[in-house]
């Protein structure tokens, strides 16, 4: 019953959890927190009387009532605990319930006296939970703080670190090939709208025009870019790109101020400035891609919307910063065909 009891009480919050992950990312239901008073209290209670319920099973295992009433609570709980999480926190939570399931996995081969599912299990699971407290120092904030201080609720957008935003500038796909086919060096920075729009072997192929033209190419990638842990890495290996030409956030970014072109591809959160220069913004210290220091910037975008968090980024305001609107993936097809021609 302990292992029994553990396998499905992490399984079901695990599934109701990782289905409003889905929806919240899918668009079915809003991304920001949704919250009311007395919530975390309230879910501090429910995991309590589910726990309790558990460990009285333990010694009671034949009351059938309540080993359901512990599985119904079990689901409830998994709802509840990703309801007041926003979108732009995804990844960890991602990471997290990936840990869970482990966890579940590794109890279900007690069940069945099976020690390929309890090793399994356990080392996805740690890994996991790993995994988790890693992305989370990525961003410079603690899991108390992902699991229970609801960023990314409509209050929290701010005005940027100059109080004022500006007129984003949109180029034309001509200019844009121009600078790029005469750069030194052009350095990619994907996000989640390279994800959506299937855009990474458009980008592959840029860069192979590119660097036929002699133009150094790298990509900057972000440890929480995407939806899900490693997201840009696992695309651009798809597309064939070199693990060499990959660059994390320490290595690329005393690069950006030598760089002539520096393309953001659907990424907004992890190209936020204000990061870095606004300490009343409720994203001030994480860890940003410093893309605002190359010589120029490029931004990919369906459209002028705020990324998964909700807030405003002044790097698209900025001087040195065109918009290129439209589907990533035909922008970047367009732009290959202008740059050979340029």
């Amino acid at each position: 019953m302990s292992a029994l009891g553990f396998e499905v009480m992490l399984g079901a919050l695990t599934t109701t959890g990782s289905l409003l992950a889905f929806a919240k990312l899918q668009g079915l239901v809003r991304g920001t927190p949704v919250t009311y008073k007395g919530q975390n209290i309230f879910n501090m209670a429910l995991l309590a009387t589910t726990v309790g319920i558990f460990i009285y099973l333990i010694f009671v295992p034949g009351s059938m009532p309540l080993f359901f009433t512990m599985v119904g609570l079990a689901f409830i709980f998994g709802f509840l605990l990703v309801m007041p999480i926003g979108a732009a926190d995804m990844p960890v939570v991602m990471s997290l319930l990936n840990s869970y399931a482990g966890l579940a996995s590794a109890a279900t081969g007690f069940v069945l006296s099976n020690n390929v599912l309890i090793i399994a299990g356990t080392l996805d699971g740690f890994s996991g939970f790993i995994l988790s407290i890693l992305m989370c120092r990525a961003m410079n904030r603690s899991m108390t703080n992902v699991l229970f201080g609801a960023f990314g609720s409509a209050a929290t957008s701010v005005p940027g670190a100059d109080g004022k935003q500006g007129v984003m500038r949109e180029v034309s796909l001509e200019d844009i090939a121009t600078q790029m086919a005469y750069a030194k060096q052009v350095v990619f920075v994907p996000g989640y709208g390279m994800a959506t729009a299937q855009a990474q072997h458009a980008v592959r192929e840029l860069a192979d025009t590119l660097e036929k033209r002699g133009v150094t190419v790298k990509y900057g990638i972000h440890p929480v870019a995407g939806r899900m842990p490693g997201h840009m890495n696992v695309l651009l290996a798809e597309a064939n790109v070199p693990y060499s030409s990959l660059y994390e956030l320490e290595q690329i970014n005393p690069e950006f101020p030598s760089t002539d072109v520096a393309v953001v591809i659907g990424a907004n959160d992890v190209v936020n400035p204000d990061a870095r220069d606004n300490p009343n913004s409720p994203i001030a210290g994480m860890p940003i891609l410093e893309v605002d220091r190359a010589k120029s910037v490029v931004v990919l975008k369906r459209g002028q919307g705020k990324g998964f968090s909700g807030l405003e980024n002044p790097l698209f305001f900025k001087e040195v910063t065109g918009m290129l609107y439209g589907d990533a993936k035909d922008s970047l097809t367009k732009l290959v065909q202008a740059v050979k021609d340029a």
